[in-house]
């Protein structure tokens, strides 16, 4: 059996086990479908859901259409396997302005807390690169 070179180590990327990569893609597929909803509500103008953005959240209606292709725009990114750390980083900071909006407003923000963790955990258990970077192996 052959030895690797550091540099055909260092580009060696292993494989997640089954198990893994199955539980990242589920905990992953949650805020993806929840997003999508909203994604789908921002862009139809859903009466219920316009009086709520424009009333209780306190934006305005012809903001709609932008931040919802700017929100499906972050999960494309996201789902794409070579751009998903990118699109992680896009989702956070979306997010990050839903608790902001939710926090301005005395509302409870764990709901878009929760689905940037579910974001991370799902990518942290699919992607090895995302485990070695928070979790770096020491050179053998």
């Amino acid at each position: 059996m052959a030895s690797l070179t550091s540099n055909e180590r260092a580009n060696e990327v292993a494989t997640p086990k089954n198990w893994q990569l199955w539980t990242g893609r589920v905990l992953s597929a949650l805020p993806v479908l929840l997003m999508t909803m909203s994604v789908a509500m921002k862009l139809m103008h859903a009466p219920d859901f316009v009086a709520m953005w424009t009333g209780k959240l306190g934006w305005q209606e012809g903001s709609l259409t932008a931040i919802g292709i700017l929100e499906l725009a972050c999960l494309a990114v996201y789902l794409v396997p070579r751009t998903a750390f990118l699109g992680a980083l896009l989702l956070t900071a979306y997010l990050g302005g839903a608790v902001a909006s939710h926090v301005r407003i005395g509302d409870p923000f764990a709901v878009p807390i929760v689905l940037g963790v579910l974001a991370w955990a799902g990518l942290y258990l699919r992607d090895e690169r995302v485990r070695a970077l928070v979790f770096p192996r020491k050179a053998a």
